[in-house]
């Protein structure tokens, strides 16, 4: 399994700026393409857990 980048609040950010549909695994940090902003528990391809959030939803996330 690839170590993916640490799940930090700029990385987030980031891809909320670039509006690309990036999406990120709360379990293991891995970067997803092609989620919408409000994806929920979508299938990591790096842990196979389902614990990918699009970037605006780990925004609400973090704010919590």
């Amino acid at each position: 399994m690839k170590q993916p980048k640490k799940l930090s609040l700029s990385r987030i950010i980031n891809a909320v700026k670039k509006d690309n549909g990036t999406g990120f695994c709360v379990k293991c940090g891995h970067t997803r393409k092609y989620c919408e902003p409000d994806a929920r528990q979508y299938p990591c391809d790096n842990c196979k857990e389902n614990k990918v959030y699009g970037a605006e939803e780990c925004l609400f996330m973090v704010q919590s």
